[in-house]
């Protein structure tokens, strides 16, 4: 089987990651790591015997794909100069700072036959992948997304950094178009929003109600969703699903006439299953499990909510 030769723009916090499972796969080759910083990329080069580099042009010719964890004002210009030189890439989610550079992005790697697949990490969590032949038609969804301040985190709202996970999962899971956002956020510690909450209302007349906060103080994953005779309860930190059906034969119990059902996953790695995911469709040139066009869905929503919220803080705030 052919190596691959593959490397990582951007080795910060979760880039170093992506470094470290590229470097243990089979018939994958990490060729380099860049970053802006070099002692960065040269310690993260010396850890997994590559070279270190300071820009992403260093990798043409070397490279026949990238993961791309820069920073995302930063991520069209490196995914465009990347696909021009026939490099197939994974771009971190949010994937680009407008739908303008999305759309281009989507335009440039179909009409070269490139992979372009969008880093949403959570759709290989193995609750997520569960998720799938549980949930059929959801009416109602729930969702929370809550964590300990990170001071990491804060270049962005936290529409962008926490909450579009949760509204890639949930598109995916409703599989609607959304008919309205009804969205309410504001900063308290950082100059981004910090908490914000959004009611999505889809045109199959399913809704979500989906709330993140990163100044919570303690962290918690959570998402529940209610579908014709069944409810469906998902707490990622522990590793749980609950699912409680109605049954009519069962007259006793926590809750009678309904059968609750204690479901278990076993703990995986997302991060390595969504880099082999992506090595795959690159080596068989398959369509990848998160498209560009899903990305780019669960960014236009991210960017309607935060439109508003910017709005209502202009009214709000002097």
């Amino acid at each position: 089987m052919k190596t691959l030769q593959v490397g990582v723009v951007g080795v910060g916090y979760l880039g170093k990651f992506h470094a470290e499972k590229y470097a243990r796969m089979d018939h994958v080759d990490l060729v380099g790591v860049v970053d802006i910083d070099p002692s960065k990329a040269e310690n993260v080069a010396k850890k997994f015997n590559t070279k270190a580099y300071s820009t992403h042009q260093d990798l043409f010719g070397k490279a026949d794909a990238v993961s791309i964890v820069a920073p995302t004002p930063d991520h069209y210009a490196i995914a465009k100069d990347c696909l021009e030189q026939n490099i197939d890439v994974l771009v971190e989610k949010p994937m680009t700072k407008t739908l303008e550079e999305a759309d281009e992005l989507i335009r440039f790697s179909e009409s070269r036959g490139l992979i372009l697949q969008v880093g949403h990490l959570e759709r290989f969590n193995p609750a997520v992948v569960a998720l799938q032949d549980v949930v059929k038609q959801p009416l109602f969804i729930e969702s929370h997304r809550l964590s300990i301040y990170k001071e990491r985190s804060t270049d962005v709202s936290v529409v962008l950094d926490l909450m579009i996970h949760d509204i890639d999962i949930i598109l995916n899971l409703v599989k609607s178009e959304v008919d309205s956002i009804h969205a309410a956020g504001a900063p308290v510690i950082s100059e981004h929003v910090d908490i914000a909450n959004a009611r999505l209302q889809f045109k199959n007349g399913c809704v979500a109600n989906v709330t993140a906060s990163r100044i919570s103080i303690k962290n918690e994953r959570k998402i529940r969703l209610f579908q014709k005779d069944s409810y469906v309860s998902v707490d990622f930190a522990n590793q749980g699903i609950t699912v409680i059906k109605q049954n009519d034969q069962i007259e006793s119990g926590l809750i009678p006439g309904m059968d609750i059902k204690q479901l278990s996953f076993a703990k995986g790695d997302a991060l390595n299953d969504e880099l082999k995911s992506f090595v795959k469709a690159v080596k068989k040139r398959t369509t990848p499990e998160v498209t560009a066009r899903m990305g780019r869905d669960a960014l236009e929503i991210a960017l309607d909510i935060m439109d508003q919220i910017k709005d209502a803080i202009r009214r709000f705030l002097p």
